[in-house]
């Protein structure tokens, strides 16, 4: 088990190495440069074209390509990932305080997720093809169908402008004392918004795996020994339909950060997703890559604990050793 886990460790940074090199190519083709959109387009108008090789210079655009990566891998493995053109702070510093805003969302959104998708999962397998069964395939449809950003727009409407409980977008009101609450209040729209994909996800997952299990033969022989139908449910049908759930709720952070993008633009939240958008529509470089090796740290790591979890889940899977 340790020998797997270190190799599994061990194949996070050719992984991460080929994430940067890809992304890093990508942004250094992509047209136009941090000058461009640093400076006033008047200004911009009126500079020579010594005035913009002389500035971009000043922020090592002129290098080759190649050669602008291997200085930012060598200072990106001394833990220093440079300084945000755009906000002038380092890369890490905003991306640590975007983080901040993003993952009491995620969590929000994945508790929720999580604990909807699955119970109603087991509903719905419990009472296969009936009308309750069929309400809640057609919300999980639902779910996968309709965009977030939709959705994110209907509860802002419906919730903070028609109803006017809870507010439309930011970390806290302006003008109130920050609080617990006024900040918890902030997360809940922007929270149900990413919830709702995955929500229908795991429903359909579960419902799925819990009917392949409940006529087992395992399963008629606990019923036999006279445990109780909701023990016969939980301890032994749903922990053997665990796995596929399991896959699912590893895949769930890449698709949260993608997800994180739309919604908190929508919602003006201030998290890792709004600002990844913002730095690339102002070029800003360093913070783009910051945030791509912050994000693909996270989703390899959460691939990790999602492989060991199946060890919990099912007891008969063991990772060998040699």
């Amino acid at each position: 088990m340790s020998t797997y886990i270190l190799r599994r460790i061990l194949l996070v940074f050719p992984l991460l190495l080929g994430v940067t090199i890809i992304n890093y190519t990508i942004f250094a083709l992509a047209p136009g440069d941090p000058v461009s959109a640093m400076i006033d387009p008047f200004e911009l108008s009126q500079m020579t074209e010594e005035d913009l090789q002389a500035a971009r210079e000043a922020l090592g655009l002129n290098e080759p390509v190649p050669v602008r990566y291997l200085l930012w891998l060598g200072q990106a493995v001394q833990g220093n990932l440079g300084y945000s053109i755009w906000f002038n702070t380092p890369v890490f510093d905003v991306m640590l305080r975007a983080l901040g805003n993003s993952m009491p969302v995620m969590i929000f959104a994945l508790l929720i997720s999580t604990i909807a998708g699955i119970t109603l999962g087991i509903i719905s397998a419990l009472k296969p093809y009936s009308l309750l069964d069929s309400v809640l395939t057609t919300f999980a449809f639902a779910g996968v169908a309709v965009p977030g950003f939709f959705f994110a727009l209907l509860l802002i409407y419906a919730v903070a402008i028609k109803m006017d409980i809870l507010p439309t977008g930011g970390v806290t009101t302006p003008g109130v004392e920050p609080s617990l609450g006024n900040r918890l209040s902030h997360i809940i729209l922007p929270g149900l918004a990413l919830a709702y994909e995955t929500t229908g996800s795991l429903l359909r997952y579960t419902r799925s795996s819990l009917l392949e299990v409940l006529h087992q033969d395992y399963m008629t022989t606990a019923r036999a020994k006279g445990l109780v139908e909701h023990v016969v449910i939980l301890r032994h049908g749903l922990r053997n339909a665990l796995l596929p759930i399991i896959t699912i709720l590893g895949l769930r952070l890449p698709s949260m950060f993608g997800g994180a993008v739309l919604i908190e633009t929508v919602f003006n939240y201030p998290g890792i997703g709004l600002t990844m958008v913002q730095a690339t529509g102002m070029r800003d470089y360093p913070l783009l890559m910051g945030g791509v090796l912050m994000t693909a740290v996270l989703v390899l790591l959460s691939n990790l604990l999602a492989d060991l979890s199946y060890t919990v889940a099912d007891p008969r899977i063991r990772y060998e050793e040699g």
